[in-house]
């Protein structure tokens, strides 16, 4: 279930982001007003809000807390220009898990979303492996996967995120000595040692097929 909740009464920006995170696998629905969000809320099950604080009816704040109060714990992330240390304040009582300042970088957000969302599984599979977040250990078939420090963390870098791509920049960053020569030598190794198709995204990155 990757699907979301965005509270928010900008048009232009809810749009940018649906979009966004539509393209990354994310299933959107936008409440205008807070209302609108009380019934969505109540309607379907999320794996995280996005809310605003400011909007029309409900302001973000209440609505938060009372999904609070109504034993709703999903995972929420504040998304406001109002930066005052009351308002971030206030999104914390009230039950917020992160907070994020207007403006932002839409990937930003992309990289809050999953920090907050991937530890909520605690194991990830795809095809015969499996990756256990706790303790860290791959399996492949039930049996422990032993891999090399840069080919495990390029391998679950892509599970985690699939099935969406990992940028070329993240995944060059786990390399010992980042060159695209490197990360491409070590992409083709990974899909011969483990017998699985890796696709490159032309001007993104890598995913698993």
């Amino acid at each position: 279930m990757n699907r979301l909740l965005l509270l928010e009464d900008d048009p232009n920006l809810a749009k940018t982001l649906i979009k966004y995170l539509k393209f990354n696998g994310y299933e959107v629905d936008w409440a205008k007003n807070g209302e609108e969000g009380v019934e969505l809320s109540y309607q379907n099950s999320y794996l995280l809000y996005l809310f605003d604080i400011n909007v029309p009816l409900m302001n973000g704040i209440d609505l938060l807390t009372a999904l609070r109060e109504a034993e709703d714990m999903t995972p929420t992330i504040i998304i406001s220009a109002m930066v005052d240390v009351a308002s971030v304040s206030s999104g914390f009582i009230a039950g917020a898990d992160d907070y994020l300042k207007k403006p932002f970088d839409p990937e930003e957000l992309l990289i809050r979303i999953k920090a907050k969302t991937v530890s909520l599984k605690k194991q990830i599979r795809y095809e015969e492996y499996t990756f256990d977040v706790q303790s860290g250990t791959l399996y492949h078939k039930k049996e422990p996967l032993f891999l090399g420090n840069v080919q495990k963390s390029l391998f679950v870098s892509m599970l985690t995120n699939y099935p969406n791509p990992v940028s070329y920049d993240e995944l060059l960053l786990l390399l010992e000595r980042p060159n695209e020569n490197a990360l491409r030598v070590n992409i083709v190794k990974l899909k011969k040692m483990l017998n699985i198709e890796i696709k490159s995204i032309r001007g993104v990155g890598y995913k698993l097929a």
